[in-house]
């Protein structure tokens, strides 16, 4: 799409330099004053990824005052309750109607009622726009992707039954029990008003036929980008200074030796606790380490961003001191302190389970509580840098409407373990056409509302029988893990988001005919 393609996003860095973002004042000049006139600010540029696309960074801050005056149009057009609204409900949807105004004023200065335009919004934060543009330029065509209903989320991590029961559960009620009522209420009608509603998954289209109301028109599996993998011997010399920091850095923490024969295995994502699995997968870990049969040492980490203090200073003396120790540091579980050490479900779970990582244990488990860009003082290496050192990835959610952390563990060539709840595993079968196996590159473990235990042991018998492979079977399975990975590759998902395109021009089209 090149140029036709313009992505918006909110301002979030201010006068402060965006990492991500090269201003280029040649693009649409002119531009900038008329958004003025509207009490608004941007930034045109383009975002520094493959593609280079135009982006537009708005800021939305003087919308705040205004708030009441957009909800109350909301309930007047759509009734959407922002009454109930707290958190991030605000600031999501000032950015949404700021992006919806400058998407107003593009068009109508650069683009004639000739141009065909899609405003593509993805998750309820771009709700309101969404609905803006749908009352104001019923000219755009507007198409809608929920990558995870609110609602459905919040059911899943309130310790709630989700599948057994979500053909008995309505989305309306459960919005008031949960405290969900605005974000739910934005989405649903969304859903229900623009064009084309979609979603990335069979499963999630399916909680959104219960939650919302509506059936998708189009499920939009989400594609990966493989020009980030670094190639040849570049990946090599990658994977072996990710595997060197690693070891470097639990050696330090828990004063041992692990050398490169290591095990080392990681799960990652945003920090839901029950939703991502991260309790499972610490309690398969405690389980390994009791099985004779494990013929590796492991070293588990466990990368989720946490209420992240800072990192810790006798961690990074020793980091710097080049000597090796024989002598854990205290508290050899997590490598950055946090705000709220005493009441961190991680930290609480492994006390709980008394796993301290202690010298004759052969499964360490760390708590990596940062996010990974590069710069937390610890490990200084990016995500996608990190990753790569893996001998396998764990990803055991309950609730994963996709799944990006596997699909982005096999494009490195690492196999992963997942589960038929999340809609990549749901995929990696379906290509199979049967349920995948480590050696295919992805475990699809089946989960259910209630079988936690059996998905734990499940989960420890794939490490250990991994953990017994010859070289040449792991070199099997990453083959047959970035094999499945080029079958998700956005130039074999583009065409859904097509189709999609299509059919809400068609709508404008007959709408346009009226």
């Amino acid at each position: 799409m090149q140029d036709r393609l313009i992505f918006i996003g909110p301002d979030c860095w201010g006068k402060k330099t965006n990492p991500y973002f090269i201003e280029d004042n040649t693009l649409y000049t002119g531009f900038h004053a008329l958004v003025e006139k509207q009490g608004l600010s941007v930034k045109i540029g383009r975002w520094d990824i493959p593609g280079n696309p135009i982006s537009i960074l708005v800021d939305f801050s003087s919308l705040f005052e205004k708030k009441d005056q957009i909800y109350g149009w909301m309930w007047e057009n759509y009734q959407v309750d922002s009454l109930h609204a707290y958190g991030d409900y605000d600031e999501a949807s000032m950015f949404s109607y700021a992006a919806a105004l400058v998407v107003e004023l593009f068009y109508k200065n650069y683009l004639g009622q000739d141009k065909k335009v899609i405003y593509h919004g993805n998750e309820w934060m771009t709700g309101l726009g969404l609905l803006y543009i749908n009352k104001v330029l019923p000219q755009i065509g507007t198409v809608f992707t929920t990558h995870a209903t609110s609602i459905g989320r919040s059911i899943a991590g309130n310790n709630k039954p989700l599948y057994d029961y979500l053909f008995a559960y309505n989305g309306d009620q459960m919005s008031w029990e949960l405290n969900m009522q605005s974000k739910h209420s934005v989405e649903k009608q969304t859903a229900h008003h623009v064009d084309c509603f979609t979603t990335v998954s069979d499963i999630t289209a399916h909680e959104c036929l219960e939650l919302l109301d509506k059936p998708v028109d189009f499920v939009l599996p989400n594609g990966f980008d493989d020009s980030i993998v670094p190639k040849g011997i570049q990946f090599n010399k990658k994977r072996k200074t990710a595997r060197e920091t690693l070891l470097k850095v639990a050696n330090a923490l828990l004063g041992t030796n692990l050398g490169d024969d290591t095990l080392i295995v990681s799960t990652s994502g945003r920090y839901e606790f029950r939703n991502k699995g991260v309790d499972v997968f610490i309690e398969a870990m405690n389980r390994l380490l009791r099985d004779r049969n494990l013929k590796k040492t492991v070293l588990a980490f466990i990368e989720v961003p946490g209420w992240v203090g800072e990192a810790r200073q006798d961690l990074i003396d020793r980091l710097n001191s080049g000597e090796s120790f024989d002598t854990p540091l205290e508290v050899p579980e997590i490598t950055h302190w946090l705000h709220n050490m005493s009441h961190d479900n991680v930290l609480g779970m492994l006390k709980f389970l008394d796993m301290h990582n202690r010298p004759e244990d052969r499964v360490k488990l760390i708590f990596l509580p940062c996010y990974l860009t590069g710069d937390d003082g610890i490990i200084n290496l990016t995500y996608y840098d990190v990753v790569l050192g893996n001998d396998l990835c764990i990803y055991p959610s309950y609730y994963e409407p996709w799944g990006y952390t596997p699909l982005e563990a096999i494009a490195f060539k690492v196999p992963c373990i997942t589960t038929d709840l999340a809609g990549f595993g749901l995929w990696a079968n379906s290509v199979k056409g049967d349920v995948s196996k480590i050696t295919d590159g992805v475990e699809v473990i089946h989960r259910t509302d209630y079988n936690y235990s059996e998905v734990a042991d499940r989960i420890k018998d794939v490490v250990t029988y991994y953990s017994g492979l010859s070289d040449s079977e792991i070199l099997s399975c990453r083959k047959n893990a970035e094999k499945l990975s080029k079958k998700a590759l956005w130039d074999k998902f583009i065409k859904y988001y097509l189709e999609a395109y299509q059919f809400a021009l068609k709508k404008v089209e007959i709408r346009n005919a009226k």
